[in-house]
């Protein structure tokens, strides 16, 4: 006799809910589809900003949100900019900006870079290498594009400024003022040159380096400024605006009458309390004055006030007619560069404010720099290692632009002062790193030869670029600088306004040793990042 089918109907269920159980671990496909889309978003980005490359590369036009426009090929700066939705993505702005952080100059190249890679280590995937492998090999090959580098770099002396003019020369030919390269680069170093002590110093601050825009005139009319530049004028009506031998004060409390908590109110019935109300501000006030004159202090820097006004109408009045210069509003983040420069203590209390806490200087005066005024204050004795830049420019996005690729120059400087190596640009360390890492991955077996060869490969995509952004055809050129480096021109590159292959070192095209090693070495810890991830997880709130 048959048993009814309904008693057999539970046994095949659990065995169905076993199965699905066992084949979501034996899933496959998963690791590499998220890997496959983690490479395809990350070289998206790189292929956006590789127009931009070299001197001849395209700038790209930047419009916010609430209509602002900013125009630029700086490859940190756009990065930026972009609103990237994919993880991966978001790591190659990342890797911007720690190449921004280490050298400040390099920020379009390391992600092109890392797009190169993460293009040969999707190759290397699909003929079934694991990701470890491609891994642990890209950063030893790294490791070894560091030696190649140290080994053509040439030592540089940071008394020899004709090779600091070059290297800052170099990184802005390639910015959208590099019309205003020499004005820049000698701008630049002369900068760098003040703050630091060659002998000694490895590292620039570049907080040292007080840079100030200002809209008006060209940008060859930047200068660089022998004392200390205030963005204010003088704020006191009717006081000196020149003041000879200035002994000058600064000061982080406010000469305005204090004010009651926010939820407390003082309600005045008669005239006579008013009277006596406004009185005592007087006296209030004049006693601050008083004391502040009674130091000998004629110039006085007030820091800025959120709560009350730093300087009141009434104490304006009085500071005027005691002759005393009033500078007020100054930044909080301002008053560590203000007390460097000009050897000056701040003081918090007036009780504090003593004639040995102020500085001496030879002359204070209000100047106009294009349509606004500001306080220029020079032969401060005893004076810090800080220096002003003001910067000008015809109009807003110049000016922007301008600080960007000074910035940058300064960024170049600095990494001469780390690491005193300059070697040449143009493509040629990239074609002699592609040639070297392909003899080296001769002595290697196994996987590990397939991918340094890969490495090398992907290399070649700078020199390929630069000539595709120059208009040469970038097969030929990069075929005949892979020949003149097979012969041992190691310092051959491409001369992007001649359109051939020339000696780059002679063309004066030079970088910091530093820029290019970083470059390597974070694009191929970043590929080695994205190539180790295999699952997205999303957490939900």
């Amino acid at each position: 006799m048959t048993q009814p089918a309904a008693a057999k109907a539970p046994a095949p269920a659990r065995a169905v809910g076993s199965s699905n159980q066992h084949s979501a671990f034996k899933d496959k496909t998963k690791p590499a589809e998220i890997r496959a889309s983690s490479i395809t978003a990350a070289k998206a980005v790189a292929d956006a900003v590789r127009t931009s490359l070299g001197p001849k590369g395209m700038d790209k036009m930047i419009q916010e949100p609430k209509g602002d426009v900013t125009i630029t090929n700086d490859g940190a700066t756009i990065l930026q900019q972009m609103k990237l939705a994919h993880p991966a993505a978001k790591m190659l702005v990342e890797l911007s900006k720690a190449q921004d952080a280490e050298a400040g100059d390099g920020t379009t190249s390391v992600v092109i870079l890392a797009g190169a890679l993460l293009d040969a280590s999707a190759k290397l995937l699909s003929r079934g290498i694991h990701p470890t492998a491609i891994s642990e090999s890209f950063l030893r090959a790294g490791e070894k594009c560091s030696e190649i580098l140290a080994d053509m770099a040439t030592p540089v002396d940071l008394s020899d400024r004709e090779s600091l003019l070059k290297s800052a020369s170099t990184s802005l030919n390639s910015k959208v003022v590099h019309q205003h390269a020499g004005t820049l680069a000698a701008t630049s170093v002369d900068a760098v040159l003040k703050v630091i002590d060659p002998a000694k110093d490895t590292n620039v601050d570049l907080k040292d380096i007080k840079i100030m825009k200002k809209l008006g005139g060209v940008v060859e009319d930047t200068e660089l400024i022998d004392g200390v530049l205030f963005d204010q004028k003088s704020s006191s009506f009717g006081g000196p605006t020149r003041v000879d031998k200035p002994k000058i004060g600064l000061i982080q409390f406010c000469i305005s009458p204090p004010k009651t908590d926010m939820d407390n109110q003082v309600v005045v019935s008669d005239y006579a309390a008013m009277d006596r109300v406004l009185r005592e501000e007087r006296q209030y006030l004049l006693n601050i004055v008083k004391q502040i004159k009674k130091s000998g202090c004629n110039v006085l820097l007030v820091q800025k006030s959120i709560l009350r006004d730093a300087v009141s109408d009434l104490a304006h009045h009085f500071l005027a007619k005691m002759k005393i210069m009033v500078i007020k509003d100054i930044e909080r983040e301002d008053i560590e560069y203000v007390c460097k420069s000009l050897n000056v203590r701040p003081a918090a209390s007036l009780d504090h404010f003593t004639a040995d806490t102020l500085a001496t200087a030879e002359l204070a005066e209000e100047i106009q720099t294009g349509s606004s005024k500001m306080v220029k204050i020079t032969g401060v004795q005893n004076r810090g290692r800080t220096v002003n830049v003001l910067l000008r420019g015809s109009n807003k996005l110049v000016l922007e632009e301008a600080d960007r690729s000074l910035h940058d120059a300064l960024c170049v400087i600095r990494c001469l002062v780390k690491k005193r190596a300059l070697i040449a640009g143009g493509g040629a360390p990239e074609m002699e790193m592609t040639l070297r890492l392909s003899e080296h991955s001769h002595t290697l077996t196994g996987v590990e030869a397939y991918c340094f060869r890969a490495f090398a490969d992907a290399l070649e995509i700078i020199p390929y670029t630069l000539a595709e952004n120059a208009g040469l055809n970038p097969i030929v050129t990069v075929t005949e600088l892979r020949n003149r480096h097979a012969k041992g021109e190691k310092n051959a590159g491409i001369n992007v306004r001649r359109g051939q292959i020339t000696n780059i070192l002679e063309e004066s095209v030079v970088q910091p040793l530093l820029v290019s090693v970083s470059a390597i070495t974070l694009a191929a810890e970043t590929v080695c990042s994205i190539l180790k991830i295999d699952d997205v997880i999303n957490v939900v709130n």
